[in-house]
């Protein structure tokens, strides 16, 4: 499902003519990055007809117009999550109004569980991959061809180019930032010890419950895609702390300010 004409022209009638390069979405705890836009222009998600209502704790429901590093960017101040039991479409409606905004990248961020001992809460770390096991894809019904072919490759899901530039502008910073396989699982519940053994006899590095339905989305209608994680704790099994949505927002937070300088960098170094 596609924004309808209302929405696209809400939209733009209060930003013309701001044209965003980079779509960001923000996850839990992440917010003050569109906090610290310039020139912000808000549309809280009940203002525009197609948008979902986010329902969980960090995330604000907001779209965010403004400037990062004088570059013009689009935010997602808070996603939706397929557990919400939001429709499908309406998760196509938030990546695909980046794109007809006119995005061409997306910049995913999202707070995880780390299954390595030593990616510790407060780490950063790349995404270059995903496996998922959320038994959920947003693209299954009729496929609409005016975003994107009926079947498409995803061997090239987290952008090569991308990835390259975040090592050398982290590098640059100073900034530690750890690289890995994103398990996604549906959620609400966190899992549990033997499910984390799994994933990691899987092949999986972090772990956490949105991301993926997005990722697919920005493939399918032509987005370039990086994503970022704030490990927020060590998966179920790994230490002796108790998991909890306060945790995620804890580390979120305390690890928003890293991430904001890192993407702040990117924008900066980034040339195409």
């Amino acid at each position: 499902m596609s924004p309808t004409n209302t929405t696209l022209q809400l939209i733009q009638e209060k930003s013309l003519p701001f044209t965003p390069e980079i779509g960001l979405i923000l996850g839990s705890g992440l917010g003050l990055l569109a906090d610290s836009l310039e020139n912000k222009i808000i549309f809280p998600y009940e203002t525009l007809p197609d948008f979902p209502k986010s329902t969980v704790a960090g995330h604000s429901g907001r779209l965010v117009l403004g400037y990062l590093n004088q570059k013009p960017v689009a935010c997602l101040q808070g996603r939706v999550h397929p557990y919400e039991g939001t429709p499908p479409q309406k998760i196509k409606t938030l990546i695909r109004t980046l794109k007809l905004l006119g995005c061409k990248i997306l910049i995913i961020t999202n707070a995880t569980g780390s299954l390595r001992l030593e990616v510790k809460p407060g780490s950063l770390c790349m995404v270059t991959d995903h496996i998922n096991f959320q038994a959920f894809n947003p693209l299954v019904g009729p496929n609409e061809e005016e975003f994107g072919p009926r079947f498409f490759a995803m061997d090239d899901a987290y952008d090569a180019v991308l990835q390259n530039q975040f090592r050398k502008t982290a590098k640059r910073l100073n900034i530690k930032l750890e690289e890995g396989v994103y398990f996604g699982t549906l959620g609400p519940s966190f899992e549990t010890p033997a499910e984390i053994r799994a994933f990691r006899i899987l092949g999986g590095d972090i772990v956490g419950m949105s991301t993926i339905p997005d990722v697919l989305v920005a493939r399918h209608c032509g987005l370039r895609v990086a994503a970022l994680s704030a490990i927020t704790n060590l998966a179920a099994g790994l230490s002796n702390e108790k998991i909890s949505h306060e945790n995620t927002l804890y580390y979120g937070e305390k690890t928003a300010n890293s991430m904001l300088e890192l993407i702040r960098g990117f924008i900066n170094d980034y040339h195409e």
